[in-house]
C-alpha cells in the first residue's frame, strides 16, 4: 500500500491488547507506532518498535500520528475523542460512542468542522453468527419477519476486574456495554424503530450497575426483543429470527475474541472460521418445498473493519461504521433507561 496510517492507542488493556493492536500490526497500511501506558510496559514487549507516552495528552503531541484509537473508560470518550480531534487526528472510538446522545452529536459536528473521520468500532457487525443472520436476511428467507430476538448471555456472578466498569458512573453497566451491540446489529438489520419498552435491572448480589435488561423495540409489523443476563448458566440460541415462511435459529458462536486472547494474529489460518457443530438452523418454505438445513457458516474477521478505515482515509471511501447510526444505538439507550424507570413505551 503507497499510504502507511501512523496509529496510537490510547490504552492497552484487553481492548487494546486483543481488539486493536493485532489488526493494526498485521495490516501494511497501518503502523502500530503509539500507545499510552501509565505503568506496565506490555506493549513494548510485543511490539518492540512502538512508542511508549505516559498520558494521552503526550501522544495527541505527537505529530507523526495520524489515527488516535479512543478505548478508554465509556465516561471518558468524549474528552478524549474531542481532545484527538481539535490535535488534528482521524479517530476510532470504542462502543459505546458517547454516554449521550449530545455528546454525539457535538463529536459528529467538530469531525464534519476539521474534515477528519470519526468512527465507532462496532466489531459485532464482522462477526460470523452475526454475519450469516444479515445474509439469511437479505436473501428474503423467512419472508416478511415478524419476530426476533438476540441474546448477549453471561454467566459470572463476581464482579470485574475492571473496576471502572463495576463503579455507578454515567456510561456503566451491561445495556451500555453490551446492550450497545445488540441495538447496533438489531439496528443494521431492521433500520430504526418507533419505539421502544425496557425492563433493566441489578441482579448480582454486590453489583451497583445494571447487569440485566429486556429491551422490546416496535416497528410497523416487527417486534424485536435484546436481552443479557450476567446469570444464565445455559444460553439460549443468540439469534431466534422468526419471518412469515420460515425461521432461523443461530447460536453466538464467532471464535475471533478465543483466538485472540491465545495469541493468534489476524492473518493466521482459518481466522474467525464458524465450527459445524455452530452452523445456524433454516426452516422454511423454497420454491414451494419445505427446507430444514444447518447453513454453513462465514467468517468472521474484524479486519474488514480496519481495511475499510485504511480506505476511508486513504482513498476517501465510505466510513465503514458511520457516527450517526453510533448516535441512534445512544438515543435508544437514553430511551431505554427512560421506559426502564417510568414503567412505559416510550416513543422515537
Amino acid at each position: 500500500m503507497s499510504k502507511v496510517i501512523k496509529t496510537g492507542i490510547c490504552s492497552f488493556g484487553m481492548s487494546g491488547q486483543i481488539f486493536h493492536a493485532p489488526f493494526i500490526y498485521v495490516n501494511p497500511g497501518f503502523e502500530f507506532t503509539a500507545v499510552v501506558e501509565r505503568s506496565k510496559d506490555l506493549a513494548r514487549q510485543r511490539y518492540p518498535n512502538v512508542k511508549v507516552y505516559t498520558s494521552v495528552a503526550d501522544m495527541l503531541a505527537d505529530k507523526e500520528l495520524e489515527l488516535i484509537v479512543v478505548n478508554t473508560p465509556n465516561y471518558t470518550h468524549f474528552e478524549y475523542v474531542k481532545a484527538a480531534l481539535e490535535a488534528g487526528k482521524n479517530v476510532i472510538v470504542e462502543k459505546p460512542f458517547t454516554v449521550t446522545t449530545a455528546e454525539a452529536e457535538a463529536l459528529i459536528a467538530l469531525a464534519k468542522e476539521k474534515k477528519l473521520l470519526l468512527s465507532v468500532y462496532h466489531n459485532r457487525r464482522y462477526d460470523s453468527d452475526f454475519k450469516i443472520v444479515r445474509k439469511v436476511l437479505n436473501e428474503g428467507l423467512l419472508g416478511d419477519v415478524l419476530e426476533a430476538e438476540i441474546h448477549y448471555d453471561r454467566f459470572k456472578e463476581e464482579l470485574s476486574y475492571k473496576k471502572h466498569k463495576e463503579v455507578a458512573n454515567p456510561g456503566t453497566g451491561s445495556l451500555y456495554d453490551l446492550g450497545s451491540h445488540l441495538i447496533d446489529q438489531a439496528l443494521q438489520l431492521f433500520g430504526f424503530p418507533k419505539s421502544v419498552w425496557a425492563d433493566i435491572r441489578i441482579i448480582r448480589k454486590d453489583s451497583v450497575v445494571d447487569d440485566y435488561f429486556e429491551l422490546v423495540l416496535f416497528y410497523d409489523t416487527l417486534r424485536v426483543r435484546l436481552k443479557c443476563s450476567y446469570l444464565i448458566r445455559e444460553a439460549l440460541p443468540s439469534y431466534q429470527i422468526h419471518g412469515r415462511i420460515g425461521s432461523f435459529i443461530k447460536t453466538k458462536s464467532d471464535i475471533q475474541e478465543a483466538q485472540l486472547q491465545r495469541g493468534l494474529l489476524p492473518n493466521s489460518p482459518d481466522w474467525g472460521a464458524e465450527a459445524p457443530h455452530e452452523w445456524g438452523l433454516l426452516h422454511t418454505t423454497v420454491d414451494g418445498k419445505t427446507v430444514k438445513q444447518y447453513l454453513p457458516g462465514t467468517s468472521g474477521n474484524y479486519m474488514d473493519y480496519y481495511q475499510g478505515i485504511y480506505e476511508a482515509i486513504a482513498n476517501n471511501a465510505p466510513n465503514p461504521v458511520d457516527p450517526k447510526d453510533a448516535e441512534n444505538v445512544i438515543r435508544i439507550i437514553e430511551a431505554a433507561f427512560q421506559s426502564s424507570k417510568e414503567g412505559r413505551v416510550i416513543s422515537l
